[in-house]
Formats: C-alpha cells, sequence, structure tokens
C-alpha cells in the first residue's frame, strides 16, 4: 500500500506538470506518426507526379541525329533549348540532365559504327537520378530496336545479339518490399518509450534531490526499494501510455499513406499494433530502470538531461547495425534487448510471422535484463549520498 501512496503522488504530480505531460503523451508518441505521413506522402507524390509527366531535357547537337530525337520524342521526351556551360547548369540544378549528341554521330551511324552519346547529370540529386535513369531507359529501347533492325537487313536472326536471356524472379511481395522501406518505424517505438518517461525520470531522483525534498522522503519509515518502485510504476505508465498512444497513431497513420502507388503493402493495423505493444513491454521496464539509474548519479536537473541525452543513442545502435550491416535474421537475436524488438517488429513489417518461442524468448531476456538494472537501481537508492544535493 506504501509503495501504492508513493506511485498515486508521482502520477498526480506529473499530471500537473505541462511539460511532462506534453513530451510524455504528445510530442513523444505524435511526432513520428505526423512527421513520417508527411515526408514519405510528399516523397511519393513527388516522384510519381515527376515520373507520369513528361521529361524535359536540354539536347546539344539534336541536328545530328533527328531520327534519334524523333524517336524519343514518341518516348515522351520534350526537348529544351541547350545551355550555354551544360556542366555548369547541371551543378546549379538547372538542368536534371543534359544529352549531348557529337557531330560525328550521323557519319558512325551511316558506316554501322557504334554512335556515341552523351548524358550530363549529377548523381548526387535526386531528381537528376531519375531523370538520368528515364532518359538512358528510352536510349536503350532505341538502341535495341535499331540493333534488331540491322541484323533483320542484313538477313540474320535479332537473337543473335542475345546468347544468354535472364529470367529474374523476384520472390518480394508488396509488403516485405514496404518492410524494407519503412525499417526505420522500430526506431520510433523506442525512442517513444524512452522519451515518454525521461522527464519523469529525471525529476524523480534529480530534480528531487535538487529541490532538497528527497531527504524527506527518504526519512519515512519506508523500505527505499518500495520508494523506487513507485516512483518506478510511475514512469512505467507514462512510457506505457506513450507507446500506446503510438502504436495507435502509427495504425491510424498507415491509412494515409500512398503505398499503393509504389506496389507495396503497409499493414500497421490494430493487430500489428497490439503485437509491437506487446515485444516493447521489456523495454518500458528496463528504460524506466535505466533512466532512474543514470538520473541518480546526477546533482541536478541539467546535469541528469546531459547524460540520458547522451543515452538516447544507444537505441540507434540495432537500427545501425540492421541498415547498414544486413544480416540474416537468427533466433538467437530476440534474445538481445532493444535488438530482439528491432527484429521482430521489422518481421511483422514485412509480413513475416513472428513465432511465440520468439516472443517469449524476447519478453523473458527483456525482463532479466531489467530486472537486473532495477537491483542496481535499488543499489544506488540505498546510498545516503543520493539525498544530498551539494
Amino acid at each position: 500500500m506504501k509503495t501504492l501512496t508513493v506511485f498515486l503522488k508521482e502520477v498526480k504530480e506529473s499530471l500537473r506538470d505541462k511539460r511532462t505531460v506534453l513530451s510524455a503523451l504528445l510530442y513523444g508518441p505524435l511526432i513520428g506518426p505526423i512527421v513520417m505521413v508527411m515526408l514519405i506522402s510528399t516523397t511519393i507524390n513527388h516522384q510519381m507526379d515527376r515520373a507520369d509527366q513528361p521529361l524535359k531535357v536540354p539536347v546539344i547537337g539534336a541536328q545530328y541525329a533527328p531520327h534519334l530525337i524523333d524517336a524519343l520524342k514518341q518516348q515522351g521526351l520534350v526537348l529544351q533549348s541547350p545551355p550555354a556551360d551544360p556542366d555548369a547548369a547541371v551543378r546549379n540544378q538547372d538542368a536534371d540532365v543534359v544529352l549531348r549528341i557529337p557531330s560525328n554521330y550521323g557519319k558512325a551511324w551511316t558506316k554501322g559504327e557504334v554512335a556515341q552519346v552523351e548524358l550530363i547529370y549529377d548523381s548526387s540529386q535526386r531528381d537528376a537520378n531519375a531523370a538520368e535513369g528515364r532518359l538512358a531507359g528510352m536510349l536503350k529501347t532505341y538502341a535495341g530496336t535499331q540493333g534488331a533492325m540491322r541484323l533483320v537487313a542484313r538477313g540474320l536472326s535479332p537473337e543473335l545479339m542475345m546468347p544468354l536471356r535472364v529470367d529474374a524472379r523476384d520472390q518480394s511481395t508488396p509488403q516485405s518490399r514496404a518492410g524494407m522501406m519503412f525499417g526505420i518505424l522500430p526506431y520510433f517505438f523506442v525512442i517513444t518509450v524512452l522519451v515518454g518517461g525521461m522527464y519523469l525520470a529525471i525529476d524523480f531522483t534529480a530534480g528531487e534531490r535538487e529541490r532538497q525534498s528527497l531527504e524527506p522522503l527518504f526519512a519515512n519509515p519506508l523500505p527505499r526499494w518500495k520508494i523506487l518502485l513507485g516512483k518506478l510504476g510511475a514512469i512505467c505508465t507514462f512510457s506505457l501510455a506513450s507507446l500506446l498512444i503510438c502504436v495507435v497513431a502509427f495504425a491510424v497513420a498507415g491509412r494515409f499513406l500512398p503505398t499503393d502507388k509504389m506496389g507495396m503493402t503497409l499493414n500497421l493495423g490494430f493487430a500489428f499494433a497490439g503485437r509491437v505493444f506487446l515485444l516493447m513491454l521489456p523495454l518500458v521496464l528496463l528504460f524506466a530502470a535505466l533512466q532512474t539509474l543514470v538520473a541518480g548519479f546526477a546533482k541536478t536537473y541539467r546535469e541528469a538531461q546531459t547524460y540520458l541525452s547522451l543515452l538516447m543513442v544507444v537505441p540507434m545502435l540495432p537500427s545501425m547495425l540492421l541498415t547498414f550491416m544486413p544480416v540474416k535474421t537468427v533466433g538467437w537475436m530476440y534474445a538481445v534487448p532493444l535488438l530482439g524488438q528491432q527484429v521482430g517488429i521489422t518481421q511483422l513489417l514485412r509480413g513475416g510471422a513472428v513465432g511465440m518461442p520468439h516472443v517469449m524468448m524476447c519478453l523473458v531476456s527483456g525482463f532479466v535484463v531489467a530486472l537486473l538494472v532495477t537491483l542496481a537501481t535499488v543499489w544506488v537508492y540505498r546510498s545516503e549520498r543520493l539525498a544530498i544535493s551539494a
């Protein structure tokens, strides 16, 4: 009952703090879904709009290859006047790509030799890559058609140009492709849990220590570990509420993402939200205990903020590992906190099955590590120096 009293006291006081409520129940859980919908929707719509529009390309030396220009126009090319300095035009983003046709193009074409053209573009510009890819595809189509006509004119079969044919069988599904694109999603869930309880963990330990209100609390005839459990309960409550809002927000946000335009299927429904919530449960207690432990070594609120801001780098590690070093998912990964959640949620995004043994491995290992960190925090709370602000 005394632990419950501490829990209710901390929750009630936290609800009066606007900064805590806004960060735990508004900014933290909602910023991810809002940013994702805005950025991805804008990017996809922008790319699809550009793909549907005619390709506008400045052409240098168009008079040397009229047949080529006519063929490209039939494929959607819109001829534009050539710039005085094509390299500068590309660097300054005045043109995405410039096509240069040399003066000897007609002579080489007439002799049946290889005629060469030049594409000038900047690969560091995303729009330029798309434009260069479209134009290169048009030129490849034209080259293939003309090459086949040359062989036919000489009484040869066009298949002589293709001694090997490759049939690619893509085993990906619309949902697995979406899982690859939205692989950063687990990071948002982890950060939500971390931010949801961060300000409470700081205030409950370093904040009260700075206000010198922790010493009177410890003076009560109540074991320190019961006080800690009450505080951890309050932190976990806010973290759980933040996580719940976040997964529901993503479930709603998924309905507004135009993934169908890219041939993808993103299932962020309530069944997915429930599985994510279950996988994230160990991290709620783990982060609450870890943040309280780190805040216990700070004497002021600002000092604790500095320590915990460095702690926010930790959730990035599994995402960076799987992004820059793609590895095959194996069972033992579910036993590693943070990595297990990353792997499990990624599998769910790809439409894969996460079996109950893997879920139990993730839960058991996570709660075991959380218990160890909690015991370490209990040991720190036993120190008399914790109540001293100076």
